[in-house]
C-alpha cells in the first residue's frame, strides 16, 4: 500500500474543503459569514452617510461636500475589494494587488474626468439663460 492510498479523516476533510487538494496554502482567502456581514454593514454605512450629507444639506458648501462624498466612495470601493473580492497581497502571487492598483487608477481617472467635465459644463453654459416660466410662454 502506498502512502497516497491511505487517507486519514483529516486529509479527507482537507481535500473536501478545497476544490484543488494538491494546492496547500495557496493564499486564497475564502470569506466567512462574519466577514461578509461586516462588509455589508460597512457598505450600508458608507452609503447612508453620504446620502444623509446631501439630502440633509449638512454641509452648506458644495465644494466641501463633493470631496467628502468622493472619499466615502473610495472607502466603499476598498471595503468591496477587501470583504467581497478578498483582495490582499498574498493571494494569487500578488496579482490581486495589481488588479487593485489598476482599479484605483481607473477610479481616479473616471472621478477626475467626471468632475472636470461637470465643472466645465457648468462654467461654459450659456450665461443669462434662465428658466423663467414667464419667458417660456
Amino acid at each position: 500500500m502506498s502512502t497516497n492510498d491511505h487517507v486519514t479523516p483529516a486529509h479527507a476533510a482537507q481535500a473536501h474543503a478545497h476544490p484543488n487538494p494538491g494546492v496547500a496554502g495557496d493564499g486564497h482567502s475564502h470569506g466567512t459569514r462574519k466577514s461578509y456581514l461586516t462588509g455589508f454593514v460597512l457598505s450600508v454605512i458608507l452609503t447612508a452617510i453620504p446620502f444623509w450629507l446631501v439630502m440633509g444639506n449638512v454641509i452648506a458648501d458644495s465644494m466641501i461636500t463633493t470631496p467628502v462624498i468622493m472619499a466615502f466612495g473610495v472607502a466603499q470601493i476598498l471595503v468591496h475589494m477587501i470583504y467581497f473580492l478578498h483582495m490582499n497581497t498574498k493571494s494569487e502571487g500578488g496579482w490581486t494587488m495589481m488588479a487593485a492598483i489598476f482599479t484605483i487608477i481607473v477610479v481616479v481617472i473616471a472621478l477626475s474626468g467626471s468632475l472636470w467635465v461637470m465643472y466645465h459644463l457648468n462654467t461654459n453654459m450659456m450665461p443669462g439663460h434662465t428658466m423663467d416660466p414667464a419667458s417660456l410662454m
